[in-house]
Order: structure tokens, then sequence, then C-alpha cells
């Protein structure tokens, strides 16, 4: 065979290979791992989302528990309001916290479920009151970088 022949297969195989691979990526990224009869869904508002979206995991103890299924602006509070569906074998009392968290120091961004201590469980259509927004790192990094431009930290002379 000629050079070409050779480099004509080895990009077919190298171009099907790829897309093989765009193909398992998105069954992976759609995949629903909870049928709709065995969830319940609850609400919670959260302050700043950072960079929170649909399909992401909600997680307590590291397990995955459930995912985000909608988004929305509350406009007359100026929050978002995030809908979560949890699988029915997880239960969460009712005073249980919401915080948003990150996967590593830039990974994607999930919903951390805290359970509380009451007896009744969220049911469902039921709201989590307690939560916590999303830290953003830009906003770390301004303060860091304004206060340091405001002079705080440095020693003064005495």
């Amino acid at each position: 065979m000629k050079r070409t022949t050779i480099d004509l297969w080895v990009g077919i195989f190298v171009a099907l290979g790829a897309a093989a691979l765009v193909f398992l990526s998105f069954q992976v990224a759609t995949q629903n791992t909870f049928s709709r009869n065995s969830i319940y869904t609850v609400s919670a508002r959260f302050d700043d989302l950072g960079g929170l979206k649909v399909q992401a995991p909600v997680k307590s103890a590291g397990v995955l528990v459930g995912r985000v299924t909608g988004i929305r602006f509350v406009n007359d509070a100026f929050v978002a309001e995030v809908t979560l569906a949890i699988d029915k074998r997880y239960t969460f009392p009712t005073d249980s916290s919401a915080k948003i968290l990150t996967s590593g120091l830039l990974g994607d961004q999930y919903v951390g479920l805290t359970p509380g201590a009451e007896v009744d469980n969220l049911a469902d259509g039921g709201t989590i009151e307690l939560t916590q927004g999303a830290i953003v790192l830009e906003k770390l990094i301004g303060q860091f970088l304004y206060g340091k431009a405001a002079g705080e930290g440095e020693s003064k002379p005495q």
C-alpha cells in the first residue's frame, strides 16, 4: 500500500473514533437515572446560582439523590428558584438545607443537601427554606485584589 492510502485509512479510523466518543458523551449527558414515578419535587430559592444548570446533580453525603429539573427567576423577590427532583428512596426532614457547591476547584456546580432534625419529611411540592448560594470565584478574587489595593493586610509603620 502507498503511504497516502495508509494515511487515508488512519484518518477515517480516527474520525470514526471521535464521532463515537461524541455520540457516547451525548448519551451519557442526557441519560436520566430516575423514572418519573419514583421522584418527588421540591423547590429552593437562592440569591446566586453561579453556574448551576438544569440536570445538575443533587447530592447528599456525596451520594447522587436527584437532579435539578428547573431554574427560574422570581421577579418580585429577585432570587432564583430551583426545582429539584429527588428519588423517593431518599427522604429529607423539612428543616434540611441546600447549598450550591462546586466539584473541585473549577468543576461543575451541584446542589448539596444537608438533612435537618425534624420528624416530618419534605413532601412532593415542598420548599427548602434554608439555602446558601454559590461562592463565585470571581467575586472572591475581586475582593482579595481590592482589599490589597486599598492597603488591607499591609503592615503599618509605628
